[in-house]
């Protein structure tokens, strides 16, 4: 009797260590469960903060281009709408950077495209002219926002800010000064410090004061125009904005580049005429 007393306790024993067992790998996954969820919770918030609100980009649709409606980059294509600076979520922003010697037309370039409404209500800042134009294409709402820079020596503590984020860089010079052509290839370098990807775009400005100049002159300029394009694998163009000639052209080409559409403009390597080379 006493045997069977003693056996069925030790089989209690053996029971009671087992719940216990039991019970404290409960409790153990319980607190690991609530740690794994408290911080699934805590990581969970600190990406929200981190990320923010994703932006939204629509895609542009596309017609087939076997088609004889394809979609170019013309008038009808893109339509300029009214442009502000509050914020709007429908709304994808792209920053553009002007950069090049003063004097040479860069903000009268910038007035000529986003008009003199546009310009007047401008946000200027020391060294720092930004304009916007908003465009609707194919029911997507684009904005430029033009960030021109000043070219004294006071202004190239803006460059960075400028060129930060831009999907094109316009590097500009004055036709009828070759110091100032000269002067791109270190503009060029200082924009390529703080963007390596923006679309390059050389330009030169009052083409209309340019065809005045001895034909010699001319083609030196133009030949030495096109090499410093080709060097920073830049498309070139030759622009009046006092005539209106290429300004529209240009911000259409950027457009074309991002969004790859169709571009149908031709190269026009003539002495004496604005001059396109990409």
């Amino acid at each position: 009797m006493a045997k069977i007393i003693h056996e069925t306790t030790r089989k209690m024993s053996q029971l009671c260590r087992k719940i216990v067992q039991v019970d404290v790998r409960w409790g153990v996954l319980q607190r690991v469960s609530f740690v794994g969820h408290f911080f699934r919770f805590i990581w969970n918030r600190l990406v929200v903060c981190s990320v923010g609100k994703p932006s939204r980009y629509r895609k542009l649709p596309l017609r087939d281009s076997s088609s004889a409606t394809a979609t170019t980059v013309d008038d009808s294509f893109l339509t300029a709408t009214n442009c502000g600076y509050d914020s709007d979520s429908d709304l994808v922003n792209l920053k553009i950077s002007l950069l090049g010697d003063c004097h040479i037309g860069k903000t009268t370039f910038v007035i000529k495209y986003v008009g003199n409404e546009q310009e007047q209500r401008s946000l200027q800042m020391e060294g720092l002219n930004l304009m916007d134009k908003t465009l609707s294409v194919q029911g997507a709402r684009i904005s430029f926002r033009i960030w021109d820079v000043a070219g004294d020596k006071r202004s190239l503590d803006q460059i960075p800010l400028a060129c930060k984020d831009a999907v094109a860089v316009l590097i500009m010079f004055d036709l009828t000064s070759r110091c100032t052509l000269n002067n791109v290839v270190r503009w060029y370098g200082e924009a390529r410090k703080w963007n390596q990807t923006a679309i390059p775009v050389l330009i030169g400005t009052k083409f209309d004061d340019f065809v005045r100049l001895p034909p010699d002159v001319q083609w030196t300029i133009v030949t030495q125009a096109r090499a410093y394009a080709k060097a920073m694998k830049a498309t070139l163009f030759f622009s009046s904005a006092t005539h209106n000639i290429n300004v529209n052209k240009i911000f259409k080409f950027i457009m074309a580049k991002l969004f790859n559409l169709p571009w149908t403009v031709e190269r026009n390597l003539t002495v004496g005429e604005p001059i396109i080379d990409f």
